[in-house]
């Protein structure tokens, strides 16, 4: 234990003598003494001496005794310990004489500052909140003690084991101190190797990836994971473990997990001792349930495993997880999953029996949340699946977290459980943490023939805090020229319903793609509401006009598609649509397990001129190997048709290529007009593109933010209507290009979350493609929030 050493106050104040400082030391350090007469009698007077900050009144109302009691030693003892109580005394007397109940104080100091010295690696702010003590609080010995120790875990925390802290106290008027923790940090300890024995069927570098512990290097110097940490070391024997079962290993245990400090104690060796045993697997699997309405049988249908499986804790977590959702779902809040093991070690197989019982009684007592200095309660409170008074369902909770991630407005959410007013009660506190939900957007993208073309637009996802989404956008570029205001209110009419309108004029310049621009103005009506839990659907109307324009001079010379030359002109379009999802992704935001799908079509021609069906499909799936490795499949496909003869107007088809099919310009992939030089992308009335990716380590820093993936994109456009090939003389034209071929692309893109906003950068190898094609091989987009 640190000794406390006291100094008279510095800057000119004169030394105490050594008598003076060992009287101080007495008073104010060592242990108190208390003393109380044993005597009894009647209270007459209370006289208080020794106090010098603290009012008479105010020991006196500390006391459990009164002017006019009869006191006994037990009494007098009781007022003894509730004065200490307080941490205002060092020292407490205590006696009854001809009536007077003396009491005779010494009192403990008041902190004016708190001073630390010698510290570099660990700032003044981070070691200030492990702290006990504050400034204008009591100084006591024990809060001393306490506070040391508590520094020096810190320290031992980022790798300094051999820190040493000093408490130092300066002396003040007015019975105040400064306190003085003299930091010596020592040196850093690394960890110079890490040692696996014992692993047969995994290599020394697979378990390196496992543990969280990694070795020095001269160019970590930005990690904090290189240094020796007890705790750490503990932590990874539980991913050793989670490891090894969760690839059958039912037997697999760390026997040790060895620190060596090296001879010139520069840094420690360590060596994990495993047992890895045989691999094993599911044997057979059942439910037993002591409540009559939930038949086992059918609970057994909702396992996720099955008998001759590879064995998985992971699975066995997700079976307790639909046991205890069905079991609420099916009215029981209170139930205790838990599962039994009985290993066969001759067959290799592990029996399991999930024992569900009803559970001890607990209900929702009340709900904080803090966090939102921005956004409403309402806003959060509405996105709980649980209320006060209600049964506690982690399932429900569980679900509550995800719903108000799903909202964007926070960077993190947390659920926490604390103890409610009585044993059967509990508390929900919901922890968010704001992040920008405004957004000034800028994007960039160059294209293989130097194409710049520039976005710019102004959204608030978040607006007033009351969780609606405002945008005006005004966006100039080569390629658009828009203005478009939009708003939604996600809980239209004060029920579950997102209500939103879109107003909106632009004009698109295909003229370097396909030699004819466009431009709409219009109004959307939407409206969207949850179908089950996890599925949603959106009713919108649109009415909007057209018109396409192709240059008469261009149309009389013959340089330009005759199939574009016949779409000038203006149309109202008019059509009611809808879109149905279904996502099971375990987080809206960021994804590694579960799949979304999503159907959506519209109808024009309730009213307006136009006609056509749309009818649109994406989905997705997500498969994480760990924290570092998710790979995702991804797709999406589309087709448009005319119907009342209609066909399909160029500016109804779909065009692919830039953010949507890497490694091909906006346009770049379909149907193309080839004639007299020029390539005039046509559009299709088909696509299906896919893509693969997979996050890959960066290796840099996570406050950098700078994550990576892989990518392959996949897929085709095309087909046109037969009037849409046919030249001027009512035959096939063979510079229009509708080959329905295959393209393919593959790269990295880079994704940083910078100081200015979310910047990505796309680098692209096309692997299949057309002649007729405009690929690029780089791109980039960024956006500033606010």
């Amino acid at each position: 234990m640190a000794d406390i050493m006291i100094h008279p106050r510095r800057r000119g104040a004169a030394f105490f003598s050594g008598l003076a400082l060992l009287l101080a030391t007495s008073a104010m350090m060592l242990p108190a003494v208390a003393y109380a007469q044993v005597q009894s009698g009647l209270v007459q007077r209370i006289v208080v001496t020794g106090n010098e900050r603290i009012e008479n009144s105010t020991i006196a109302s500390y006391l459990p005794i009164q002017v006019g009691d009869m006191v006994d030693a037990a009494r007098i003892d009781l007022a003894l310990k509730t004065l200490f109580r307080t941490e205002l005394f060092a020292d407490v007397k205590i006696d009854l004489q001809d009536g007077d109940l003396n009491i005779r104080v010494v009192e403990n100091p008041i902190i004016n500052k708190v001073v630390f010295e010698g510290n570099s690696s660990v700032k003044d702010d981070k070691i200030r909140d492990e702290l006990t003590i504050r400034p204008r609080g009591i100084f006591t010995r024990a809060k001393v003690q306490g506070d040391v120790q508590r520094i020096i875990e810190l320290y031992r925390r980022s790798g300094r084991i051999s820190a040493t802290v000093t408490p130092k106290v300066v002396e003040l008027p007015q019975k105040r101190v400064d306190l003085i923790f003299e930091i010596n940090e020592g040196p850093k300890s690394g960890v110079l190797d890490i040692n696996f024995l014992g692993n047969e069927q995994f290599s020394d570098g697979d378990l390196s990836d496992v543990v969280v512990t990694k070795e020095s290097a001269w160019y970590k110097f930005l990690s904090s994971n290189d240094n020796y940490d007890p705790d750490r070391i503990e932590y990874d024997k539980e991913q050793l473990r989670k490891h090894y079962r969760n690839r059958g290993y039912y037997d697999f245990r760390v026997v040790s997990a060895v620190a060596e400090l090296s001879p010139n104690r520069n840094g420690f060796a360590i060596t994990y001792t495993l047992e890895e045993g045989v691999k094993y697997r599911f044997g057979k699997v059942t439910v037993e349930t002591e409540l009559k309405k939930l038949d086992g049988n059918v609970l057994e249908q909702l396992l996720p495993i099955r008998a001759g499986e590879l064995y998985q804790d992971e699975k066995i977590e997700q079976a307790t997880d639909a046991l205890t959702f069905a079991a609420g779902a099916a009215g029981f809040a209170f139930v205790d999953v838990r599962p039994r093991y009985v290993p066969n070690r001759e067959t290799r197989t592990v029996d399991l029996v999930f024992q569900v019982r009803e559970g001890p009684r607990v209900y929702v007592d009340r709900i904080d949340i803090v966090g939102n200095n921005r956004t409403l309660d309402s806003v959060i409170r509405r996105e709980l699946n649980v209320a006060e008074g209600d049964a506690y369902n982690r399932v429900l909770v569980d679900r509550s977290r995800n719903q108000i991630r799903a909202l964007g407005f926070f960077k993190d959410v947390t659920i926490e459980e604390t103890p409610g007013t009585a044993p059967d009660r509990t508390s929900l506190r919901v922890k968010v943490e704001e992040q920008p939900t405004g957004e000034l957007s800028f994007s960039a993208g160059y294209s293989s023939v130097d194409q710049l073309i520039l976005d710019l637009g102004v959204s608030e996802r978040n607006f007033r805090g009351r969780g609606q989404n405002l945008r005006a956008r005004v966006s100039v570029g080569s390629l658009r020229q828009q203005i478009d205001f939009s708003f939604t209110e996600p809980r239209f009419l004060g029920r579950d319903l997102r209500g939103g309108v879109d107003l909106y004029t632009y004009r698109y310049d295909f003229s370097q793609q396909t030699a004819f621009d466009t431009s709409s103005t219009g109004m959307n009506l939407r409206l969207g509401f949850p179908l089950t839990q996890n599925a949603s659907m959106g009713l919108r109307y649109v009415l909007r006009s057209d018109d396409v324009k192709v240059d008469d001079s261009l149309c009389n010379a013959g340089t330009v598609s005759t199939t574009l030359c016949a779409q000038r002109g203006s149309n109202i379009t008019s059509s009611i649509g809808y879109t149905v999802r279904l996502d099971r992704r375990n987080d809206p935001v960021k994804a590694t397990r579960g799949f979304y799908v999503e159907l959506s079509q519209d109808l024009a021609g309730i009213g307006g001129d136009v006609n056509y069906l749309r009818t649109e499909a994406n989905g997705g799936w997500y498969y994480g190997f760990n924290k570092d490795f998710v790979f995702s499949a991804t797709g999406s496909t589309g087709y448009i048709d005319g119907w009342r003869g209609d066909n399909v107007r160029i500016n109804d088809r779909f065009y692919r290529g830039g953010n949507n099919f890497r490694g091909f310009e906006t346009a770049g992939i379909g149907p193309r007009d080839t004639r007299a030089g020029r390539s005039d992308a046509l559009g299709g009335k088909f696509y299906a593109i896919g893509t693969a990716e997979l996050t890959v380590p960066t290796f840099l820093p996570e406050q950098y933010g700078i994550k990576a993936a892989l990518f392959t994109d996949v897929g085709t456009l095309g087909l046109l209507d037969d009037a849409d090939r046919q030249s001027s003389l009512g035959v096939l034209d063979p510079d229009i290009r509708d080959e329905m071929a295959l393209r393919a692309a593959a790269g990295l893109s880079v994704f940083w979350r910078s100081p200015m906003g979310p910047i990505r950068f796309d680098f692209s190898q096309v692997l299949a493609k057309e002649d007729y094609d405009k690929t690029e091989t780089f791109r980039f987009s960024t956006s500033t929030r606010f």
